[in-house]
């Protein structure tokens, strides 16, 4: 078979290998890939979102089928766009891609279909949320959501009702978000551990993938504002039976919905819970794999990627058994200083050479190759994966191998799996 991956990011450097795992793949390309991606696949210099050029160069390599990595395309609706032309490609709809894409959207399906979430208001105009505003307490925190599409940062956590007051005027007038921040959602604050849970669905079954837990945080001990993810480790042990058990039964409620409102959903659902107390809440809801999530993840899945695709895509997951390693995995992302504010780029990367582990895993977020060598080229730069049989040895190891490498201004959390035993 002859792959394209979409995407340019760490989690897509994760998929590319796990596809090429398999025995079944001849070649994989990516559209437009990143340095670390072009040392084991083909990189193809075409934007996620011309989907012209996308499908003229499916065509053209007899690409068996398209796999999406990141949310943009899918909301712009690269899936019906390839569809219409006859060609497999993995992922949802656009209209099905609005429960990521629209947080109002969302938080309308879940209250249609009785998934428990946060409590909460929807607006469209400045004047009306700041009235609402007005009727907050004081120094009640209060989340303060964008509607759009906003690469992970359109969340804000704000203590009290003048910060809210400040965020609303900043996503609604100064627009800092762009149109994302048009509409917006006012939310009651919960605070509980958070989990994430990708799960497989081809609209009809789903198969669930081991609890990971994401650190959004910039600096440790959830400190700093908010990025697209700063590590992750999976399975969480704060996933038990019982919590999963019910995180299963809001997952069967979304599929369920899903036919119900005809959605065409072959792909990847990822389902952020926070705990209420005992209760598990869906936070929100992607469309796709989560980053970085998808790099700790993905280490432990011991089927092959290509055929768990392939039968999502004939809407027949219901008839393969997926396996996974019974380790732990911990991902640790190599920033840029600054980010997710503004940063500088094009440092030599040093020291990859020197990572000989092999429960050891280098995905590139953020690089290119300038001369031969790898330089930084993005906010987050690299994710690096260690798996080991023990948690505490999994985090030792990574955090050995994140030592290893350098770049000017790198930044790093020291604390990822730390929550693992608190």
């Amino acid at each position: 078979m002859k792959l394209l991956v979409v995407g340019s990011g760490g989690r897509e450097h994760a998929v590319c290998q796990q596809f090429l795992k398999s025995s079944k793949v001849e070649k994989v390309y990516c559209a437009p890939g990143n340095g670390g991606i072009s040392q084991i696949a083909k990189n193809v210099d075409i934007a996620v979102s011309d989907f012209d050029r996308l499908v003229a160069f499916v065509k053209s390599n007899k690409i068996d089928f398209t796999f999406v990595g990141p949310e943009v395309p899918l909301s712009l609706g690269i899936v019906d766009y390839f569809q219409k032309q006859g060609l497999k490609i993995f992922g949802p709809s656009k209209d099905a891609a609005r429960l990521e894409s629209s947080k109002i959207y969302s938080k309308e399906f879940m209250q249609k279909y009785d998934i428990p979430t946060a409590q909460y208001n929807s607006f469209s105009n400045v004047n009306d949320a700041l009235k609402f505003l007005e009727n907050c307490k004081e120094d009640k925190r209060i989340v303060i959501k964008a509607d759009g599409l906003a690469a992970g940062k359109g969340v804000y956590i704000c203590n009290g009702r003048k910060d809210a007051q400040d965020v609303v005027n900043q996503m609604m007038n100064d627009k800092v978000l762009g149109d994302a921040g048009t509409n917006i959602i006012v939310e009651e604050y919960i605070n509980g551990p958070e989990l994430s849970y990708l799960v497989f669905t081809d609209g009809v079954s789903y198969s669930m993938m081991p609890a990971s837990r994401d650190h959004k945080r910039v600096d440790d001990n959830d400190q700093g504002p908010n990025t697209g993810g700063m590590g992750a480790y999976a399975p969480s042990p704060l996933a038990t039976v019982e919590i999963n058990n019910k995180v299963e039964d809001i997952v069967c409620k979304v599929v369920n919905g899903i036919k119900s409102e005809k959605l065409d959903y072959k792909g990847i659902l990822y389902v952020g819970i926070i705990m209420n107390g005992f209760l598990p809440y869906v936070l929100e809801f992607n469309c796709r794999f989560g980053d970085p999530e998808t790099q700790a993840v993905l280490p432990l899945l011991d089927t092959d990627l290509t055929d768990i695709c392939v039968s999502v895509l004939d809407q027949k997951l219901s008839s393969i058994k997926i396996n996974w390693k019974k380790e732990f995995s911990v991902c640790v992302a190599l920033v840029s200083g600054g980010y997710p504010r503004s940063f500088k780029k094009g440092f030599e990367i040093k020291g990859l050479e020197n990572i000989d582990d092999k429960d050891a895993m280098v995905f590139h977020a953020g690089t290119n190759i300038e001369n031969g060598k790898f330089v930084t080229a993005g906010g987050r730069v690299l994710g690096i994966t260690s798996t080991s049989k023990d948690m505490k040895n999994a985090i030792d190891k990574v955090y050995l191998n994140v030592r290893k490498v350098y770049f000017e201004n790198m930044h790093y959390r020291h604390d990822i799996g730390k929550s693992c035993f608190e």
